[in-house]
């Protein structure tokens, strides 16, 4: 995906009226693009890369011994405050948080 094509994707999620932020971030957690500032990006980046890596683990281990071939597709998690929706890449994840009373 071009430069080009990520900030047509993060503009075009970016103007539903119940997102609250999209952010771009690589496997080892580090934020690539963010609509939010440095410090909550940071935040985020952190706890959802560790949230989907252990998310991968649980599937994994939850698959059968001699096949170990499930992987994650998309996450799906809804607080009274947040709604996170993270779409896995190869590489990137594509994490948006939006307004759970609005989605």
């Amino acid at each position: 995906m071009s430069n080009t094509e990520v900030e047509d994707t993060i503009k075009r999620l970016s103007a539903n009226k119940y997102v609250q932020a999209v952010l771009i971030v690589n496997k080892e957690g580090q934020t690539i693009k963010s609509t939010l500032d440095e410090s909550l990006s940071k935040k985020y980046s952190d706890l959802i890369t560790k949230l989907v890596d252990q998310t991968i683990h649980v599937i994994r281990e939850m698959d059968d011994e001699e096949n170990k071939t499930n992987d994650l597709s998309f996450l799906r998690v809804r607080t009274k405050k947040h709604e996170i929706l993270v779409a896995p890449d190869t590489d990137y994840l594509l994490i948006v948080i939006q307004d759970p009373e609005k989605s």
